[in-house]
């Protein structure tokens, strides 16, 4: 019983790593579409240049008041920053 759990935190883990990563590619592929550097979005929005860098890398766990921020400054819906296909575990 206790292999299973911990088998299941392990996929949970990198499941939740795998969507980080994601939303940090969709948010730099936007950026990039818009020619933007990360000092000029981080100007355009309340997230600072080094943390829109770890977001981007998903290394670093993303919160509403961010996601609002960051599609503030990229000029999309935050929706659009969701608008990507999570594969199966």
């Amino acid at each position: 019983m206790k292999l299973t759990i911990n088998i299941k935190v392990m996929v949970d883990k990198k499941a939740k790593q795998r969507f980080l990563a994601l939303f940090g590619l969709k948010v730099s592929q936007i950026r990039k579409e818009k020619n933007l550097s990360y000092r000029k979005l981080a100007q355009q929005c309340d997230i600072d240049y080094s943390d829109i860098s770890k977001i981007e890398k998903g290394q670093v766990k993303i919160q509403l008041p961010t996601v609002y921020e960051l599609a503030k400054g990229l000029g999309v819906h935050p929706k659009e920053l969701f608008d990507f296909e999570i594969p199966e575990a």
